[in-house]
């Protein structure tokens, strides 16, 4: 072999090991609540677990897998439009060696933006414990990798994150008058929960994220549950519906406020109230039957108490919007990340697509 030749492979080498390189897909860190959670809360002493029938009728195992869904749930379809793996949760036992490497999910079903959020829930991985188990994470991957190497995996990796939507539900309006609705107005409270929230979303930034997907509340007003017990007439809560929008107007400048004080474009909010709505609104549209009707649970909507073995369950496999009385089916689920990257203004400042091709 002549020195031509012998250069030219090794050129062509070295371009193949960049391709594939970059045409990896990025490790997921998902962190949040119920509608990210995978099964963390399956290894803690919580009542907010859903490991039981029929939760993951539709998982292809047709198991429960701590997912409130009859499959998989958004976080599930953020990883498979990126080109990753599902990833596993981070309390799951059988996360170890290559698998870490494809990244972690930390949610856990109940928590919110407060830390006093959730407390009927007995254990639950608030955010500071969420952080805290990522430190774990990048610790043991760097005694595989090396340290270096981890903080690569990580910058390069994709980050996102749901949470808000407990600080409602299940704190400020979870009875006619609670602690936070006696020191706060609807206003003002929603105020306090951006400002912490743009403490968790900074530190993000601080432990290496550079790609940041924040969900937005989706109409919390309309979920089976609340319209269970808050509507006369069936319709979407007023007072719930005004919340999440507000919510989500304070969280469009916070958003702002980051990427200009890191410099950057890290973080990028999904617009979920209104694709959530049209889905809500128009269902057939979108090949869904009902949405107004859970597919799991009891009484009015199947909006009252838990989805269970003894549930009143819809027929035709999910083909509602809401799976229980307040997390979308897997199909409802899938549409919703469909829109996220097929529709360039339900993603703002910067499309999904565009945060991908950042240079970190």
């Amino acid at each position: 072999m002549d020195f031509n030749t012998a250069s030219f492979l090794t050129v062509l080498l070295v371009s193949v090991i960049v391709t594939t390189a970059a045409a990896a897909p990025p490790a997921q860190f998902i962190f949040g609540d119920s509608l990210f959670d995978s099964g963390n809360n399956n290894y803690i002493a919580s009542i907010a677990r859903a490991d039981r029938h029929p939760y993951g009728i539709d998982y292809p195992n047709r198991r429960p897998t701590g997912r409130f869904s009859n499959g998989l749930n958004l976080a599930d379809f953020i990883c498979l439009k990126l080109g990753s793996d599902l990833v596993l949760p981070y309390l799951d036992p059988s996360l170890k060696g290559k698998e870490l490497l494809k990244g972690a999910n930390f949610a856990s079903s109940g928590i919110g933006i407060l830390n006093d959020t959730g407390l009927q829930f007995g254990e639950i991985i608030r955010m500071p414990h969420q952080f805290e188990l990522f430190k774990h994470y990048k610790d043991r991957v760097a005694r595989i990798i090396g340290r270096d190497a981890t903080n690569k995996l990580v910058a390069e990796g994709f980050f996102s994150i749901s949470l808000g939507g407990n600080d409602y539900v299940n704190n400020y309006y979870l009875l006619p008058v609670t602690v936070r609705s006696q020191q706060f107005s609807p206003p003002a409270y929603t105020d306090f929960i951006i400002s912490e929230f743009e403490k968790i979303l900074a530190k993000f930034y601080e432990v290496g994220a550079r790609r940041v997907l924040v969900l937005s509340s989706g109409p919390l007003g309309c979920v089976p549950m609340e319209r269970a017990l808050r509507s006369t007439d069936g319709e979407c809560v007023p007072v719930l519906q005004q919340a999440t929008q507000l919510f989500n107007d304070r969280l469009t400048p916070t958003i702002d406020r980051l990427n200009k004080r890191f410099g950057a474009p890290i973080y990028t909010i999904s617009g979920m109230f209104p694709i959530f709505m049209n889905l809500y609104t128009n269902p057939q549209a979108f090949g869904l039957r009902d949405a107004k009707d859970a597919c799991c649970g009891q009484g009015r909507y199947n909006g009252i108490g838990l989805c269970t073995a003894k549930s009143s369950l819809c027929p035709d496999g999910g083909n509602n919007v809401w799976w229980d009385q307040f997390h979308p089916t897997e199909r409802a689920a899938k549409i919703i990340v469909d829109q996220f990257f097929s529709n360039s203004s339900s993603v703002s400042p910067i499309s999904l697509k565009d945060l991908m091709k950042l240079d970190v």
